[in-house]
């Protein structure tokens, strides 16, 4: 061990090191050596070379014995040192709560939230998000942290819309966005109150299409877009007899058709769960006619073999020749694409199937979205009563001929 070496001041020392020099001398480590709690003990300072003296030292050993006969401050050079790491690591974490406590919404929403939607959500939906927060969001949001948006906010938002002339739809949209990054930032300890939004009436709204199409006014027009576009033909008629939606109907791939069980396994559905699909022999004849002239997997790829991002405006030049929607001003009894699905739902009802059956045939995730449909089985209903009684009447004829028998 090093032979430590005294100096002028009482209990500061030194060792040198054996070949590295400080200038033309030996590198020095100092130490100090003291009492704590009647047991000696020593402790390093530091190398000269790191801008220690003696006096340095001397320093810090009177502290420390000034500390100890005061009994206030660090009782050793450990203790110190371990208070100012608390200190410091205190400090830290209090400067990141401040820098949570105060992130702007608009930055949440850039580097936490959208990142994090891009991973679970579908493009579409992404990208939809991205556009109203850039157009109308950050523009009233700005550099406000969470703690400093208030209903008013909101309520300005929600004017600066109206005024715009956005639909009802559009507003209940954003302030869905702003909940839903509120939630987010409230799950992560960054706030601890419930979104404003939730303090700002929206207007009501019933964006149910209602709109169904007879069996003859379905033949005109699947007659009338076969002279346009047979693939379009083609996805009306799925749309039609099998209630698959425009984006079912895109991502569809001939891995999910079985034209042998007269089976389709619907997709990427809007519940985000897999359905089955049952071909009526309409559908069946045409895929099977598809299929023959495949040569891609997607079912009804666009015109460079790609997935199908829109319905083609032929579909909307068909209704306006057809005349479906002359005169008519409510956008939920106009004919569009939708319309089919919707068709494919009514017609089932009206046949007497029950709204269970057509909820899962749809693919509705809550049996409230059938709802629409209920008075359009009123006929079936009043037929299961007929029923009902006939079957009452014969039960009591048969129970008066026992009697009469008996």
């Amino acid at each position: 061990m090093a032979k430590r070496i005294k100096t002028k001041f009482v209990g500061v020392r030194y060792r040198e090191h054996p070949n590295r020099k400080q200038g033309i001398r030996p590198d020095r480590y100092f130490t100090i050596r003291y009492k704590l709690h009647g047991k000696d003990k020593e402790e390093a300072i530091g190398w000269s070379s790191q801008g220690i003296t003696a006096q340095i030292a001397n320093a810090r050993l009177s502290e420390i014995i000034e500390n100890q006969r005061t009994g206030q401050g660090a009782q050793s050079l450990t203790e110190k040192k371990d208070l100012l790491k608390a200190k410091r690591e205190k400090e830290q974490a209090d400067k990141e709560q401040h820098d949570k406590e105060n992130i702007s919404f608009c930055s949440f929403f850039n580097n936490i939230y959208f990142p994090i939607t891009q991973t679970s959500k579908k493009t579409k939906t992404c990208k939809s998000e991205q556009s109203y927060f850039k157009n109308w969001i950050e523009p009233v949001f700005k550099d406000l942290s969470f703690k400093d948006i208030t209903p008013f906010h909101c309520e300005k938002l929600k004017k600066k819309l109206l005024s715009a002339g956005k639909a009802p739809r559009t507003l209940q949209y954003i302030f869905a966005i702003i909940r839903q990054v509120w939630n987010m930032a409230r799950r992560d300890g960054l706030i601890s109150t419930e979104s404003p939004t939730k303090h700002v009436s929206v207007p009501k709204i019933d964006n149910k299409r209602l709109r169904f199409l007879t069996h003859d006014e379905t033949d005109v027009l699947l007659s009338e877009l076969s002279k346009r576009s047979l693939q379009l033909h083609d996805m009306s008629l799925l749309a039609l007899h099998c209630g698959l939606r425009a984006g079912e109907i895109y991502s569809l791939t001939w891995n999910e058709i079985n034209l042998d069980r007269g089976l389709i396994t619907v997709k990427d559905t809007k519940s985000g769960h897999n359905r089955p699909a049952f071909m009526t022999q309409a559908v069946k004849e045409m895929l099977a006619g598809r299929k023959q002239l495949a040569d891609n997997k997607i079912v009804f790829p666009d015109r460079h073999g790609k997935k199908i991002e829109r319905i083609s405006n032929a579909f909307s030049r068909a209704v306006t020749q057809l005349g479906f929607n002359d005169g008519i001003a409510d956008h939920r009894q106009k004919v569009v694409f939708h319309t089919l699905r919707h068709t494919f739902a009514s017609w089932l009802v009206q046949g007497g199937t029950d709204l269970y059956t057509v909820q899962k045939l749809m693919g509705h995730s809550t049996f409230e979205m059938v709802q629409r449909y209920a008075h359009l089985s009123e006929g079936t209903l009043q037929k299961a009563i007929e029923n009902m009684e006939k079957n009452m009447a014969l039960e009591n004829n048969v129970i008066e001929l026992k009697q009469k028998r008996g």
